[in-house]
């Protein structure tokens, strides 16, 4: 590992999983670390339900870009934290880390957004901190949120296998091509916007449809949609095959990524869950997902095959084949 820590930390990549698996894990230990989007908790007296927890902090730069801003981003990024490992959202803290100087109209609207946010998925905000550090100690505002959750039924994470089905919800790089866009001000990416949302309205209705159907869940993040698919295959018997005609990418972020040279696989989404799913029930989460405004645009991006073990690759639309290695860092930082 390196002997300072770089950008490149916290991208999502190869660099951030070296820093969470090595010095992280080493440190805090393996037997209490729980490595996933949250970690599952027992507590006496709650007979077979278990508890979901997760923590995360934000800070996008700019604060506001197209589509919303950083609060209603960390409510939306805690509660699908929360929701792809199957867990019910209900509370959440919020501690805000201020830079002297920021308008309190700012702090007004991101507080709002923030409630709006937490109304829609149906979770409230009980808990929080504030610190105020001096002018050009932080870059306006950042926000550590934490959740909890509720697992009503058993966390959404199954043996992977040959033949399974890989889905996703939406539009593949929205988030991380919009705030890119808003950051060096391209005018040419005008109507493009992050799909910043909650997903547990979405998930819940899949896991009441198909109760048996998910063997997987993580909202594409840091990293985006090819990162998520190598921790998947990493060490594994399998690989993901992705279909390029399949991948649903809106012509704006392709226009931006061809312009850029950015891979829009790698770009960090915001609204966007990948699941493994049983080819059979493959179908059926499809028409759920697009009777849901968060799912209008779902499609089955590929499948998990036995071909090149470990690999995430995709078919291109003349019959060859280029892998999505894992990242060192992300093309773009402070994104989420």
């Amino acid at each position: 590992m390196e002997d300072k820590i770089l950008l490149g930390h916290g991208s999502g990549g190869k660099l951030m999983n070296e820093l969470i698996h090595g010095l992280i894990k080493e440190t805090f230990g393996s037997d209490s670390l729980q490595l996933d989007d949250s970690a599952i908790l027992s507590l006496d007296g709650m007979d077979e339900k278990k508890l979901a927890f997760t923590t995360d902090s934000y800070t996008i730069t700019p604060v506001f870009f197209p589509g919303g801003n950083i609060g209603e981003l960390a409510v939306n990024g805690t509660v699908n934290d929360l929701a792809v490992m199957g867990a019910k959202p209900m509370y959440i803290s919020s501690a805000f880390i201020l830079e002297e100087g920021l308008p309190v109209s700012d702090l007004k609207k991101i507080m709002v957004s923030m409630k709006t946010a937490a109304d829609y998925a149906g979770v409230k905000i009980v808990t929080g901190d504030t610190k105020v550090v001096e002018k050009g100690k932080a870059d306006k505002i950042f926000i550590n949120t934490s959740g909890i959750g509720i697992l009503e039924s058993g966390v959404q994470r199954r043996d992977i296998e040959a033949g399974d089905l890989i889905v996703i919800n939406g539009t593949i790089g929205d988030h991380g091509i919009s705030v890119m866009a808003e950051r060096n001000g391209l005018s040419f990416s005008k109507g493009l916007v992050s799909d910043c949302a909650p997903l547990n309205h979405l998930i819940g209705a899949v896991m009441h449809a198909c109760p048996e159907g998910i063997k997987f869940m993580r909202d594409a993040t840091r990293g985006g949609a090819a990162s998520v698919l190598n921790e998947v295959v990493q060490n594994s018997p399998f690989s993901a095959r992705l279909m390029e005609s399949d991948l649903p990418i809106r012509e704006e972020v392709h226009g931006v990524c061809d312009i850029l040279g950015i891979d829009p696989l790698y770009a960090a989404n915001e609204g966007k869950v990948i699941m493994i799913v049983k080819k059979s029930d493959g179908e059926k989460i499809l028409e759920i997902m697009r009777d849901i405004t968060e799912g209008k645009e779902a499609a089955i991006i590929g499948k998990i095959t036995s071909r090149y073990p470990g690999k995430v690759y995709v078919e291109t639309a003349v019959g060859g084949k280029r892998m999505l290695a894992l990242l060192i860092e992300e093309q773009l930082p402070r994104i989420c």
